[in-house]
Order: structure tokens, then sequence, then C-alpha cells
């Protein structure tokens, strides 16, 4: 039964990776929380097709932290940068309650009005 902030959570929020901006990508879009504050950028580089890089700046609580960080190692371990939902949360290892999951996916929204930009 996942717990309220898993290790994989927390660890994700204090150690986040791929944290910072690249130079000149091919994809950056940031999203808004304005109901907690929060806000992740997330940006691409693309070839052939496939994600090169990816990175992710922003200020949010741990969720939207994590999620993001999770989310950049999801994209980088295929080059896709199609992740569902389901899969963002289950990364997570959390319970992610109702009203949070609007945190966790914050990032996943930058990257699809990223992507449709």
């Amino acid at each position: 039964m996942p717990v309220l902030y898993s290790e994989k959570l927390l660890d994700h929020f204090r150690h986040p990776r791929n944290y910072g901006a690249l130079t000149s990508p091919d994809v950056s879009y940031e999203s808004f929380n304005p109901l907690c504050g929060d806000r992740i950028r997330i940006e691409l580089k693309i070839e052939n097709a496939s994600v090169q890089e990816v990175r992710f700046r922003g200020d949010g609580c741990a969720i939207s932290i994590a999620a993001a960080s999770l989310l950049t190692e999801l994209i980088l371990a295929t080059g896709n940068p199609t992740i569902t939902d389901d899969q963002l949360i289950a990364a997570l290892e959390s319970d992610i309650k109702p009203a949070r999951v609007q945190c966790a996916l914050l990032p996943l929204e930058a990257l699809r009005a990223g992507l449709k930009s």
C-alpha cells in the first residue's frame, strides 16, 4: 500500500534529476497552478523524433517537483514524451489525494502544452 510521501517522492524532491535549463530547447513551456502557486517549466531537445535531452525548472510543493523530476526520467528512459497521467502518478509510489493530483500532473500539463505549441 502506498504511503503519503514515499521515499522515492522525497528523494526526487530533495535531489531533483534533470533540473535546470537547456540551451536553445526545441520545446519549452511553463505551466502555473494559480490555486497553490506551483510553477513548472519543461524544456526538450528533440532529434530524429526522439527526445535527446529534457530539463525542468520551477517552484512548487514536494509533489510537483518530484513529479517533474520523475517525468524527465521517464521521458529519457524511452526518448518518448508520451507519458500517461496514470504512469506519472504510479511512478511517485505515493498515495496522492484527489486534491493534490493537480500538483502531480502539472509537469505533464506543461509537457503536453509545449508539444502542441
